[in-house]
C-alpha cells in the first residue's frame, strides 16, 4: 500500500543541511544554477528500443583520443565498465532480463569505441563500484555518478551530462512553468523523503510562508505507480525529482509534462561523469573521446535516443569543481 503524508513545518536549519548532505541517484558545482527549461507544448510520445538488439550509434575510432589511452589498458585491448541497472533511461536491463541497455550503456560503448577499445558493460550494486573502480578491478563506472569534492579525492571524472531535477504535471494541467520558489506556493507536491529535492522544497516553502504565501503540500508515495496515480487522478499537482527519468516517463507516455527543471545540487551546479581511478590516465582519454563525440554528433543522437537531450553538455570537463563536501 501507498504511504502518504502532508506536511508543512520543517526548519529551514533541516533544509539547509539536507540540501548540502542530500542527493537523488548519488552525493549530485560552484556556478549559478539554471533556470527553468522550456515546458513541452503538448503531450507526445516516443518509441524506445528496449530489445537486446540495441542497434547502437556507430562511432569511429578516435586515433587522438585512443593515443591517451594508458598502456595497462592497452595491454588487453578492453575497457570494462559497470553500471547499475534498473533505472530506465540510464541503464536497465532489456526485455531478455539479463541485457543491460541504456544511455549510461551506450556513452560506455561510444567511449570505449572511439578509444579502439572492447568493451564489456557489467551489472554492480551501486555499494559496490567505488572499491571496484578504486581497486583497478574495473576500469570505469557509468552509473548516474555525480562529481563531487569528497569522491574526487579517490576517483577522476570526465563530465557527460548535466545532473537535472524535474517538475512534471499532467500533461493536460493549467501548470506551465516553475521557476522559483513563488511558484510553488500552495502546490500539492509529490516528492521523494530524505532527498536533495525535497530539501529544496523545504527551503522554498519557508520563503514562501515568510512572504505570506500558501505552504507547500508534501505528499510521499512508497512506489512509482502510486505516485503516478495521485498525479493523473488530480490529488497532486506535480512530482519534482531526478530528470532523467521522469523525462523518460514522459516521452513514453505523453501523460506528463516538464514544466521546470533545476540544478541536481541546486543552486550550485552538479555534473554527471564518467568515473575511473584517480592517476591513472584514462579520465583524460575519456574526455577526448567524449569531446569528439559531442562535435560529430553522436553524443547528441545518443542522449535523444534516450529522450534526455535536455541534460546534454556542451563540452567534456575534466575533474570540474564538484559538489562540496559535507
Amino acid at each position: 500500500m501507498a504511504r502518504f503524508a502532508a506536511k508543512s513545518g520543517v526548519t529551514a536549519a533541516l533544509a539547509v543541511t539536507a540540501l548540502l548532505g542530500l542527493a537523488a541517484c548519488s552525493d549530485p558545482g560552484a556556478t549559478a544554477a539554471t533556470g527553468a527549461s522550456a515546458p513541452a507544448s503538448s503531450p507526445s510520445t516516443k518509441e524506445f528500443n528496449l530489445t537486446p538488439q540495441q542497434d547502437r550509434i556507430k562511432v569511429a575510432v578516435d586515433s587522438a583520443a585512443a593515443a591517451l589511452v594508458p598502456d595497462a589498458i592497452k595491454a588487453d585491448g578492453k575497457l570494462t565498465v559497470v553500471t547499475t541497472g534498473g533505472t530506465p533511461p540510464l541503464s536497465t536491463f532489456a526485455t531478455d532480463n539479463k541485457t543491460l541497455i541504456g544511455s549510461e550503456v551506450d556513452i560506455a560503448y561510444a567511449v570505449g569505441e572511439s578509444l579502439g577499445l572492447q568493451v564489456e558493460v557489467l551489472p554492480v550494486a551501486w555499494a559496490d563500484w567505488p572499491l571496484g573502480v578504486e581497486s583497478g578491478k574495473y576500469e570505469a563506472v557509468l552509473s548516474n555518478v555525480t562529481v563531487t569534492e569528497a569522491r574526487k579525492e579517490k576517483f577522476d571524472f570526465a563530465t557527460y551530462r548535466n545532473d537535472l531535477l524535474g517538475f512534471y504535471a499532467k500533461s493536460d494541467a493549467d501548470i506551465s512553468s516553475i521557476k522559483e520558489a513563488k511558484d510553488v506556493a500552495g502546490k500539492r507536491i509529490i516528492v521523494g523523503s530524505g532527498t536533495n529535492q525535497e530539501a529544496i522544497l523545504v527551503r522554498w516553502d519557508e520563503e514562501n510562508k515568510k512572504n505570506g504565501l500558501k505552504p507547500v503540500e508534501f505528499q510521499y508515495y512508497d512506489d512509482d505507480s502510486a505516485s503516478q496515480l495521485a498525479l493523473q487522478s488530480g490529488r497532486a499537482d506535480l512530482t519534482f525529482g531526478p530528470n532523467a527519468s521522469a523525462a523518460y516517463k514522459a516521452a513514453k507516455d505523453g501523460k506528463t509534462k516538464e514544466v521546470g527543471t533545476l540544478e541536481g545540487g541546486w543552486p550550485l551546479k552538479a555534473e554527471i561523469a564518467f568515473t575511473t581511478q584517480k592517476g591513472n590516465g584514462l579520465a583524460v582519454a575519456a574526455q577526448a573521446a567524449l569531446n569528439t563525440l559531442i562535435k560529430d554528433g553522436n553524443y547528441g543522437k545518443i542522449l535523444d535516443r534516450w529522450g534526455l537531450s535536455s541534460e546534454a553538455i556542451p563540452a567534456s570537463e575534466l575533474n570540474p569543481a564538484g559538489l562540496p563536501k559535507k
